[in-house]
């Protein structure tokens, strides 16, 4: 079946190249539309130059303590804990640099498994957290804890009365992220920390997808572990953070690398000083800009809705009162996401899936949970734009996409059909 799937979305796109390119060769690319920035930002300017000088002028190791080069190195560092802390309000002490919100996420999680599983094996989580959350604790199943994976409701949201009917005496930890990668969906995390002080069960948030774009301010929340990135907020890759709570209640956990107590003895390594600076003055800007690029953001979102939602059979995904302003998710029913990507993918970049997924033909994990059934989760878009993303930008991007869908849509017979009136739901299809 997936075989056959790439098939017709090889066919689909041949045809269309053929009909709109008579020497059948794919036309170059003169500006790409990018916006998949829920996969990764690009690096704002202003960041690349304050981050380059680390890493041939001031390119000292910030653990070497007896010169110059070093104290250089790990006053840098500092100036841009206190910058990130300063963006989630947090105490700067609070803030343990990692590779990435993939690592943040597994120290949080086998950090307190180790920790506290002489108090319990239990934790909770979402069936639609990032597979960094949901690989993690399949881990950890087999290291003898105990997961359960909650429900969404169609909108993507977590049901607050299963999510505390839930809670066992040997629950330790429950991990739900605070927007959604897929849909934008943002969960009420203030009533989920507060179900968590009412039991003394420590709230860890994957926030990758929140920080630097919306306030995020995990105390106020009562969030006492945060995972998040540079790279999803016009930072650099490779460089990422964990907030963990030092007062009330001080959190600990076991370190998952070992070799020289760095980061306060949670995470051993040598640190990443460009990519920290860079990280530090990512968070500068997102602090200093957040409001107005989301302004101005939501309202080139609600376009998009608004001239595609026009076109017949498009659903909306998610949860309009409560979600990221800058991602929307849609699906066009009876055409094939990947194959419609294939009209326009040498000129635009978005995604019918998360990055971490889409080596996989399957249908979206986190569409699936919201109760889409197969036909529709595969032929949705996920639209994400940043900060870099103009007025151009989504006029043409409406425009490839109208004209994407009617054209992958005049060739199916599916629709056809359906335009014809047949229900198709009493179609008997023959097996293959």
């Amino acid at each position: 079946f997936s075989t056959l799937r790439i098939k017709i979305c090889y066919l689909y796109v041949y045809l269309f190249l053929k009909e709109n390119n008579t020497k059948g060769e794919i036309k170059v690319m003169k500006k790409l539309v990018y916006l998949d920035n829920n996969a990764t930002t690009p690096c704002d300017p202003r960041v690349v130059e304050a981050l380059v000088p680390y890493f041939y002028e001031k390119f000292g190791n910030a653990a070497s303590r007896n010169h110059p080069a070093g104290w250089v190195a790990e006053e840098a560092v500092d100036y841009a804990r206190e910058q990130i802390a300063d963006l989630i309000n947090v105490d700067p002490k609070e803030i343990i640099f990692t590779s990435g919100a993939t690592e943040s996420d597994n120290l949080a999680l086998k950090g307190v498994y180790e920790m506290y599983k002489s108090k319990g094996n239990h934790i909770i989580t979402v069936k639609t957290e990032h597979k960094a959350v949901l690989d993690t604790c399949q881990k950890l199943e087999t290291q003898g804890a105990e997961i359960t994976y909650l429900d969404v409701d169609g909108h993507g949201r977590l049901d607050l009365e299963k999510l505390e009917a839930a809670i066992k005496p040997s629950t330790i930890l429950i991990s739900v992220m605070w927007a959604n990668n897929e849909t934008g969906v943002i969960q009420d995390v203030k009533a989920i920390g507060d179900i968590c002080a009412k039991h003394g069960i420590l709230f860890m948030s994957d926030a990758t997808q929140a920080v630097g774009k919306i306030p995020t301010f995990p105390k106020e929340m009562g969030i006492h572990l945060m995972a998040f990135s540079a790279h999803k907020m016009y930072g650099p890759k490779g460089v990422g953070a964990l907030y963990v709570c030092r007062k009330n209640p001080r959190v600990k956990v076991t370190a998952q690398m070992d070799g020289g107590g760095h980061e306060r003895g949670m995470r051993s390594g040598t640190l990443n000083v460009p990519g920290i600076v860079g990280f530090g003055k990512a968070a500068q800007l997102a602090k200093e800009e957040m409001a107005s690029d989301a302004k101005r953001l939501s309202a080139l979102r609600d376009k998009i809705e608004s001239e595609l939602g026009q076109m017949e059979e498009v659903y909306f995904n998610g949860y309009k009162e409560s979600r990221m302003p800058h991602v929307t998710n849609l699906s066009f029913k009876h055409v094939e996401g990947e194959g419609l990507m294939m009209t326009f993918n040498q000129d635009m970049a978005l995604s019918s899936g998360s990055a971490c997924t889409s080596a996989s033909l399957e249908p979206s994990y986190v569409l699936v949970a919201l109760g889409l059934g197969d036909e529709l989760a595969h032929s949705s878009l996920r639209f994400s734009l940043g900060r870099f993303t103009t007025d151009e930008d989504i006029d043409l991007a409406i425009n490839w996409v109208r004209n994407g869908v009617n054209h992958m849509r005049n060739l199916s017979p599916i629709w056809e059909m359906y335009k014809e009136g047949i229900d198709l739901n009493s179609v008997q299809w023959s097996p293959h």
